[in-house]
């Protein structure tokens, strides 16, 4: 009798053991839970919905790169430059900081030049005014890191708006942007005592294109971008382009991108690939 009793009660314990079914894991059997499929990293109430994440809001990445560009305007020598760049971005839920620098050397026919280009730091507000729509607000100063040899490069500032919508796996966006040039005008005297007088103005710019997320790890767009030259007088910088980002895994990941210019202002190669860490 007591081996059928305890038979008995053992069935009765293990039954009692598969009633009990909670699938995400939080805590709250799956009858009671009105919150199904929390997050692991969740904590929950009695209800087992959300009370607070124990995922940090602060995110942060770190992106190193290096870049190619190939020029030849109609009034200087051909050039070819290399740069090395370095980029730190601080993200806390829909807003960001950034600040970036590189440091390049450009040879040419009888010219060659090396330091850093002018470096950024800014910020930016991401929003959602619709589901499928992004609308992306970014503020920041250019500091006068370039060692400019006419001594007139002075800090600029640069205000930008950035639309994406997004249609299925296809992903629609634009941009402008506008910078305030602060740098002085200057007169420059030539060999043959000819004085050029450099004048510089306040530019804006825009692109337009589109991107496909061709898998959950690969991303590729192109556009069309156009931006005034800080000079007067001088046509219009237009480029097309090309830009792949891929997810290499949860922090580590790369972009690679081309530029190929358009007018005869603009580069005619420019080619960048980054690496970039995000924890």
């Amino acid at each position: 009798m007591k081996i059928v009793l305890n038979i008995l009660l053992l069935g009765l314990f293990a039954s009692s053991l598969f009633a009990y079914v909670d699938s995400d894991m939080d805590g709250v059997e799956d009858s009671i839970d009105r919150c199904p499929n929390t997050a692991f990293t969740d904590l929950v109430d009695i209800n087992g919905c959300t009370q607070k994440s124990l995922v940090s809001p602060h995110h942060y990445d770190i992106i190193f790169g290096a870049s190619y560009s190939a020029s030849d305007y109609l009034t200087l020598n051909a050039t070819d430059s290399l740069a090395g760049n370095v980029q730190v971005d601080y993200y806390y839920k829909n807003f960001s900081l950034q600040a970036s620098t590189s440091y390049f050397t450009t040879e040419g026919n009888g010219f060659s030049d090396s330091g850093l280009y002018d470096s950024f730091v800014g910020g930016a507000y991401q929003f959602r005014p619709m589901r499928n729509l992004s609308l992306r607000l970014g503020a920041g100063a250019l500091l006068p890191t370039y060692k400019s040899t006419l001594d007139n490069n002075n800090m600029d500032y640069t205000a930008n708006i950035n639309l994406s919508y997004n249609l299925g796996n296809v992903n629609l966006f634009g941009g402008y942007s506008y910078t305030i040039i602060n740098d002085d005008d200057v007169n420059v005297v030539a060999a043959d005592g000819n004085v050029t007088t450099i004048l510089y103005q306040n530019t804006q710019g825009y692109s337009v294109g589109a991107g496909v997320y061709a898998t959950q790890k690969l991303y590729i767009s192109g556009a069309y971008n156009s931006v005034d030259s800080i000079y007067t007088n001088i046509e219009d910088i237009t480029t097309a382009s090309l830009y792949g980002y891929y997810s290499i895994d949860s922090h580590w990941f790369s972009t690679l991108s081309y530029a190929y210019g358009l007018s005869t202002s603009a580069s005619d190669h420019y080619a960048s690939i980054r690496l970039g860490y995000f924890f």
